[in-house]
């Protein structure tokens, strides 16, 4: 179980410049991310209203992607202060997410062309996450060997 009581080393490791500017960015990427996907939102709903077809995968996944932004936003948060916990976790999400999104939306007839191609453009800032994440600032705040 993971105590919030970190060594001095590992607080040295976590406070600095490089690895809470990496913090930083990984924030305002998962904000891009959130206002993109309820900019997706948006327009499902813009859609929806003016007579097209919208399916329930769309207004699942459209309602659902901000949701999800909120919670990685609060983990990328606890991240920064310490928590290997919730790090591994954004780690891990910024991964799977573009991966599982992308490859959905790639089944046919799930959803249409413009759809998908909004749900890859909301998934940019969450690739640009999962490369920080495994950058060498954040890869040090956060060693292997604990």
């Amino acid at each position: 179980m993971e105590t919030s009581a970190h060594s001095t080393a590992e607080a040295a490791l976590l406070n600095t410049p490089r690895a809470q500017r990496a913090f930083d960015t990984a924030k305002i990427s998962i904000k891009v991310h959130g206002a993109l996907s309820a900019a997706a939102l948006l327009a499902v709903i813009a859609v929806s209203v003016s007579g097209h077809t919208v399916n329930t995968f769309m207004w699942v996944r459209a309602v659902l992607l901000p949701i999800v932004a909120v919670l990685i936003y609060r983990m990328t948060g606890s991240a920064s202060r310490g928590s290997r916990r919730a790090f591994e976790r954004v780690r891990a999400l910024a991964v799977i997410m573009p991966i599982a999104i992308i490859g959905v939306d790639l089944i046919p007839g799930v959803c249409p062309p413009w759809y998908a191609v909004m749900q890859v453009v909301c998934m940019l800032p969450i690739i640009r996450v999962a490369f920080m994440t495994r950058g060498s600032a954040l890869r040090a705040a956060f060693p292997k060997g604990r």
